[in-house]
């Protein structure tokens, strides 16, 4: 049995969650002016945040390559969990990431947030593929670098890194990933995730701003 606080501490825990939130969605929309992306502007309740807005305009295409790769080849059907133990871009992440985020999963499920695996383990292929389309979106190899990896230094094709959706996920493992080892590695991708159990007793490291700066991408 789950003890449950008073409504009053409660209610002032979703308030304190609410304004974390709030502030990292600033954050996101500050990484977005630096690189000169404008958000469109609504005044729906439901509009897509700043956060998700700059992941789809930053990450590699995922649904697009289910036709050619297929979950064999890395990719992940849209609403995969961490739980999805059929689907290889899961299956195949290292043991002590993939314990840890069903660890994290099943305590920010108390807190009604659902962690979902948006990318997992890659195959080299799949990894030449989306450096491939980042060089053609960016127009050099060198902006690309600062969103894709080379299949020889990519976290995801070891299986040691994981993209984690939607945005609310991403808040909940911004504050609480730390004490599941599970920390952010770069400034510009709030939604790559990385096992770092020092964390635990530590706190993660300082975040790079980008992959270029991480020395792991200079092999």
């Amino acid at each position: 049995m789950t003890h449950r606080q008073p409504a009053r501490t409660t209610t002032r825990r979703v308030r304190i969650r609410g304004i974390r939130v709030a502030g990292l969605l600033v954050v996101i929309a500050a990484i977005a002016a630096a690189l000169g992306y404008q958000f469109p502007a609504s005044s729906s309740s439901t509009a897509t945040s700043p956060i998700d807005v700059l992941r789809s305009e930053h990450r590699g295409p995922r649904s697009e390559h289910r036709g050619g790769l297929g979950e064999a080849g890395g990719a992940v059907p849209d609403g995969t969990t961490v739980f999805d133990d059929e689907v290889p871009g899961v299956a195949k992440l290292d043991p002590g990431l993939l314990g840890a985020l069903r660890r994290a999963a099943t305590d920010a499920a108390d807190d009604g947030v659902e962690l979902v695996v948006d990318s997992g383990w890659r195959p080299p292929a799949y990894q030449e593929q989306l450096l491939r389309e980042a060089v053609s979106k960016y127009g050099s190899e060198a902006e690309a670098a600062r969103w894709v990896a080379t299949p020889t230094t990519s976290a995801h094709v070891s299986g040691d890194a994981v993209d984690i959706g939607p945005s609310d996920a991403m808040a909940w493992l911004s504050e609480h990933g730390a004490a599941y080892g599970l920390c952010q590695i770069y400034g510009n991708e709030p939604w790559h995730y990385e096992l770092r159990p020092e964390a635990v007793d530590h706190g993660c490291p300082r975040m790079y701003a980008d992959p270029t700066q991480d020395p792991r991408m200079q092999r």
